[in-house]
């Protein structure tokens, strides 16, 4: 079976792409989570990536779960325990993954983001859409529910009312009203969708990896956390950074008017 996720690197900045385009990238019924899981460690192990963008290959980005995997589900030839074995061990590791993985994230839409997919959008930290995407929660169509994090996920990017509205109705909005509701970042042409990508990760890695990791980690802490305890964390954080050679360079540089050359 051909690699579902296809890694490349170029200088800091890796692009993942979901590249099993004829079944429209789904994550269930295939090497999906494993190859996620793998991608993640090697991105974690290599201190040179700054940041990653997330896409798909074809007219999708990610269809989510494989509704001929579910057949097996639905006609009883496993338990309910095996099943929430099976989440537990399976698609459920992408979201904990994503969410401690240190480098910025960037979704690239390229297209449909259903079901699992609309929520591993949600798992990045930025999602900017092509003006082909469209995004439904669409698990209630299929009479099951968010399995894979999106409740979570979804009400903490567009609000309780918003997240409520799409996953009652499993209804599909198209990448204007979700750029309207602030799911996505921005809308572009679908040309312009990795080079916009590209920009913004290039922005992000022109800045020192370790304040950039360290400010995620505030940020996804900050959806669980007290005000005091997160200011202890950020002054931890702070006397880390403020001994680093790249916050030396970036004063220095500050101070002399000049461009810091940042090394990591």
């Amino acid at each position: 079976m051909p690699e579902f996720l296809k890694y490349e690197q170029v200088g800091h900045v890796v692009t993942l792409t979901m590249n099993e385009p004829e079944r429209r990238n789904p994550l269930t019924g295939n090497t999906a989570v494993p190859e996620f899981i793998a991608a993640i460690d090697r991105i974690h192990n290599d201190r040179q990536v700054r940041a990653v963008i997330l896409t798909g290959a074809g007219s999708a980005f990610s269809s989510g779960g494989d509704v001929r995997n579910m057949l097996r589900q639905a006609n009883g030839e496993v338990t309910g325990m095996e099943i929430r074995h099976e989440y537990r061990t399976g698609i459920q590791r992408i979201p904990l993954a994503l969410f401690n993985l240190e480098v910025p994230v960037i979704a690239a839409v390229n297209g449909a983001a259903i079901g699992a997919g609309l929520d591993l959008a949600c798992m990045c930290d930025v999602r900017i859409a092509s003006e082909k995407a469209k995004f439904a929660e669409s698990f209630v169509k299929l009479g099951i529910i968010p399995g894979d994090g999106g409740a979570w996920l979804l009400t903490r990017l567009i609000g309780m009312s918003r997240a409520a509205e799409m996953a009652f109705t499993g209804d599909t909005i198209d990448a204007k009203q979700a750029e309207q509701w602030g799911l996505v970042s921005r809308v572009v042409p679908p040309d312009e969708l990795l080079p916009a990508a590209n920009s913004l990760a290039a922005r992000m890695a022109a800045n020192p990896g370790h304040a950039v990791r360290l400010a995620k980690r505030l940020l996804r802490e900050s959806l669980h956390t007290r005000l005091d305890t997160l200011l202890e964390m950020a002054a931890a954080f702070q006397a880390l950074a403020h001994q680093t050679d790249d916050h030396r360079e970036a004063v220095a540089a500050f101070l002399e008017k000049r461009p810091p050359v940042f090394k990591g």
